[in-house]
C-alpha cells in the first residue's frame, strides 16, 4: 500500500489551524487577531485556480484572518505533500499569489510547508527579466526536514502541528518498514495518552 498524505493533512489543517501557524509560522501567528475567528475560503480559491494549469494540487487553503492593527488580511496557505521536489511549485504560488489579489484586491501571504524528502530543494521566490522589465515574487517556505534530527523534542510539544511533523518525518522514515512503522505508532499513541487530554483530541490526532 502507497502512503497517503492528503487527507490527513487537509484534516490537520482545518481543524488545527492556529497551531498550524503557530508552529510553522510564529511571526505571523502573533500579528494575527485570533479572538475576532477565522474562515477558510474553499469555494473562492477554487474560483480563482479552476482554469489554471498548475499540475498536481494537493491541500490548498486560503483563509481571511483579521489583523491586531484591526485591518483584514488574507493568508493564502498552500501545504506541499509531494513526495519529490517539483519544477513548477514556485510558479504555481505566483499563479495563486497574483490570480487571488487581482480578483479581490486584497494583501495576500502566500506560505509554503514543503513536505518532500529532497533536501536541496527549497523553493522561496518566482521571478523573471526581460528587456529591463524585472519581476520577484518572494514567499514565506518551511522545510519539514529541517525538523528531522528533532524528532524528540517534537513528541515533547503540545503543539499539534509538532506531532503532525512528526509523525509525518516518521511516516517518511519507516517506508517499507513495517516493524519500524508499527513502533513508531505505538510511541506516538502512548505519548498521545501521557499528555492527559481528552479523548476526543487523542482520537483526532491519531486519525
Amino acid at each position: 500500500m502507497s502512503d497517503e498524505y492528503d487527507s490527513p493533512w487537509k484534516v490537520a489543517l482545518e481543524r488545527y489551524f492556529p497551531e498550524f501557524m503557530e508552529f510553522y509560522f510564529p511571526g505571523i501567528f502573533a500579528d494575527i487577531d485570533w479572538s475576532s475567528g477565522y474562515d477558510f475560503l474553499d469555494k473562492e480559491l477554487q474560483q480563482v485556480t479552476k482554469d489554471a494549469e498548475l499540475g498536481r494540487r494537493y491541500v490548498d487553503k486560503l483563509v481571511r484572518v483579521h489583523r491586531l492593527s484591526g485591518d483584514e488580511g488574507w493568508v493564502c496557505v498552500h501545504i506541499e505533500v509531494q513526495g519529490e521536489a517539483e519544477d513548477v511549485f514556485a510558479r504555481r504560488m505566483f499563479t495563486y499569489h497574483y490570480r487571488l489579489f487581482d480578483q479581490y484586491d486584497k494583501p495576500l501571504a502566500s506560505l509554503a510547508v514543503l513536505a518532500d524528502t529532497s533536501p536541496g530543494w527549497h523553493p522561496d521566490s518566482f521571478g523573471y527579466e526581460l528587456y529591463g522589465c524585472r519581476l520577484r515574487f518572494d514567499f514565506p517556505a518551511v522545510k519539514l526536514l529541517d525538523w528531522e534530527s528533532e524528532i524528540d523534542q517534537l513528541l515533547e510539544s503540545d503543539n499539534a502541528f509538532a506531532l503532525v511533523t512528526a509523525a509525518h518525518l516518521l511516516t517518511k522514515k519507516t517506508q517499507g518498514k513495517p516493524e519500524e512503522r508499527y513502533a513508531a505508532k505505538i510511541r506516538l499513541i502512548r505519548i498521545l495518552f501521557a499528555r492527559g487530554w481528552d479523548r476526543q483530541r487523542i482520537l483526532d490526532l491519531l486519525a
